[in-house]
């Protein structure tokens, strides 16, 4: 009986929607919006800001520590030695201000890309710190967090999800078609006092 409620149910739900749409016609639209970085664009991205970094510590930070006579191999508290967190904070301050200001490191640049705030907008200091901070953090521990690039709809890795940011194309666009109803017969009223 319950079954035979349920049939009754679900027919009248569609015979309503049948008879609203039998009043409605479809209105198309389509507008373009920025196209979403894949895996291999941001994997390289991120190598060739690896490379900076490494240029950028070889050039300037190394001399540094050589000749204020400070150990670079050696560490010292927690195998953690100064120019290993030397290294640390010149890869955060890097990645967080450049996103910040540019939305865009070096490599994102050269790849052209750029990170985004999902909403619109500018990127405020929280969300570029969890993104590149925190997220980047437990990225870079599991690694696996990077590969939901390749199985989220808008290619978005943990810290993405973290931040509230998504990472396009600088200048690549999708179409996007999207349809909504409207009811038949109404149009576009045209304000008083309008010539025709």
């Amino acid at each position: 009986m319950s079954d035979h409620i349920e049939q009754q149910q679900d027919f009248m739900d569609n015979t309503a929607i049948a008879s609203q749409n039998a009043n409605c016609e479809p209105v198309q639209s389509e507008h373009f919006r920025a196209k979403y970085a894949g895996f291999w664009t941001r994997l390289w991205a991120y190598a060739i800001d690896l490379l900076v970094l490494s240029a950028i510590s070889g050039i300037i930070i190394k001399p540094i520590f050589r000749i204020a006579g400070w150990e670079i191999t050696n560490p010292s508290f927690f195998l953690f030695s100064a120019y290993k967190v030397t290294a640390l904070l010149l890869l955060l301050l890097y990645f967080m201000l450049l996103t910040k200001y540019l939305q865009q490191t070096v490599g994102k640049m050269i790849m052209g890309i750029k990170v985004e705030a999902k909403e619109g907008g500018q990127l405020t200091w929280g969300a570029v710190i969890f993104r590149e901070g925190v997220g980047r953090f437990i990225s870079k521990m599991l690694f696996i967090p990077y590969l939901l690039v390749l199985f989220t709809p808008k290619k978005e890795a943990l810290h993405d999800l973290f931040a509230d940011t998504v990472v396009v194309h600088e200048s690549s666009y999708e179409k996007v078609v999207g349809v909504s109803y409207r009811r038949r017969g109404e149009g576009q009223q045209l304000q008083e006092g309008t010539i025709i």
